[in-house]
């Protein structure tokens, strides 16, 4: 490996690629998303990682799953959502005089009674757009009406709304992760004080028929997005290429989704495949840039049931921008048979997409990871039986990449409205989250236990022998 090199299993049958320098290491922003802070390292610290990761492997294997089925990635009941590590605990408060502070670039747990509203505090200046996401999590035992969610709005000191967005479950009425998000926008006629700003949290329809009166756990996350230093538009662009795309063809590569915002799988264009079981939601993020346009086809496999029937909306599909708002999505019905559905053409990735009259066009705001969560109805299960299903998403990113507004100051937490090479790379070579870089690309490749741990036996006795020659 010379002076060093990447080391990655290709997953294509020809094993280990060793090309570049060896950049095996990575950081989190604040919320946990990888960003892809990597370091130089020298072969013989690959080729010890790589045996590390072998022998681990070997030992997980024995001992049992790991934090994939932790995660609910396994057969059994499946995991409703995986919190960001090191979420801090707060309580949303029945009054905003008692509203708790949520600070730009952090990740909060806290909790929805099933009536009335809790609330929560910003304080931001007058120069910075101030977004805070809510992802709502119903357990799996729950009940939940169709037009029944979360509604969250965000209201500065004197009353006046700044935003206000809502989620809900759909026809399919299965509970599952749904996020809704809330925006304070300094350009607007309101809302563009410094001081402080309250964020509200409650269910829709917390009493309608089918809905249980439980507890939901919440995460939320709260950033900044700085001015831009000289503004252009102040209106959406009105020509864009709205015909359909055709979806993207290509022999499917397995790629396991990730079981929440912060753990979500990275993906590239390409056609990707995994299992999913009813009441499971997946989640993966995709990389799009400045004047690229996305879209995304989601196919529904057969079942090996001899039942008959009907689940509507079984696969829903939502796309959600870097701020975790909620861009568009499409329910899939399922009779049995093989079924796919699309997501509506959507416009480039634009800074003045924001001027927009519509919700869909105005969260396409900024470049950065957009996160595909996927949820199949546990109606599903009562059909056609457990499972799994097979899920293929096809995700096309088309139009050239091109360079961004010029920001007056740093979005918190940084580099989130951007697409970095480390971001691509992760894309393509599907590293998780929270994953060992190493450890990834052995599970994905498919190398058995066995094989593992003599590949990582072999290379520890080459480097030792060469050590000690040195």
């Amino acid at each position: 490996m010379g002076h060093g090199g990447t080391a990655s299993w290709s997953g294509d049958g020809e094993g280990w690629r060793v090309r570049g320098r060896c950049r095996t290491e990575r950081r989190r922003t604040a919320w946990g998303r990888r960003v892809g802070a990597w370091r130089s390292r020298p072969a013989v610290a690959v080729a010890v990682r790589v045996g590390a990761a072998a022998v681990v492997l070997g030992a997980t294997a024995a001992v049992g799953p790991g934090p994939a089925a932790a995660a609910g990635q396994v057969s059994g009941t499946p995991s409703p959502y995986a919190f960001a590590d090191g979420a801090q605990s707060v309580e949303g408060a029945r009054s905003t005089g008692e509203a708790a502070l949520l600070k730009p670039g952090g990740t909060y747990r806290s909790s929805l009674p099933s009536s009335g509203k809790v609330s929560y505090r910003l304080d931001l200046d007058a120069a910075t757009n101030a977004y805070v996401s809510v992802t709502a999590v119903p357990s799996p035992g729950s009940t939940v009406s169709v037009i029944d969610g979360v509604r969250v709005t965000v209201q500065d000191a004197e009353g006046n709304t700044c935003s206000g967005d809502t989620a809900s479950f759909g026809a399919a009425r299965s509970p599952h992760p749904i996020a809704a998000w809330g925006r304070r926008e300094t350009g607007r006629p309101l809302c563009g004080k410094a001081g402080a700003y309250f964020v509200s949290v409650e269910r829709v329809d917390p009493h309608g028929e089918g809905s249980s009166p439980d507890t939901w756990d919440l995460e939320l996350v709260a950033m900044t997005e700085p001015q831009v230093a000289r503004t252009d538009a102040t209106s959406a662009p009105e020509t864009w290429n709205s015909a359909t795309p055709q979806p993207l063809q290509g022999e499917p590569q397995r790629r396991k989704g990730g079981a929440g915002f912060s753990g979500a799988t990275p993906v590239d264009q390409g056609v990707w495949q995994d299992d999913i079981r009813p009441g499971q939601t997946l989640f993966y993020e995709v990389p799009v840039d400045w004047g690229q346009q996305v879209s995304v086809t989601a196919e529904l496999g057969s079942s090996d049931s001899a039942r008959t029937g009907y689940v509507s909306d079984a696969l829903d599909v939502d796309l959600y921008n870097p701020a975790r708002g909620r861009v568009a999505d499409v329910g899939v019905g399922y009779d049995g048979d093989q079924k796919s559905g699309s997501l509506p053409p959507l416009p480039p990735i634009d800074h003045a997409n924001r001027y927009a009259a519509t919700a869909q066009v105005g969260a396409l705001r900024f470049a950065g990871s957009y996160y595909l969560v996927a949820h199949l109805s546990k109606g599903v299960a009562d059909t056609f039986g457990d499972g799994p299903y097979v899920m293929t998403l096809r995700v096309r990113t088309s139009g050239e990449e091109r360079g961004g507004p010029e920001y007056a100051g740093e979005s918190v937490p940084q580099g989130v409205f951007e697409v970095s090479e480390q971001d691509r790379e992760a894309a393509a070579e599907g590293v998780a989250a929270g994953d060992d870089t190493a450890m990834r690309a052995l599970a994905v490749g498919g190398i058995g236990t066995g094989s593992a741990l003599l590949v990582g036996l072999g290379v520890w006795t080459v480097v030792a022998r060469r050590r000690i020659s040195a």
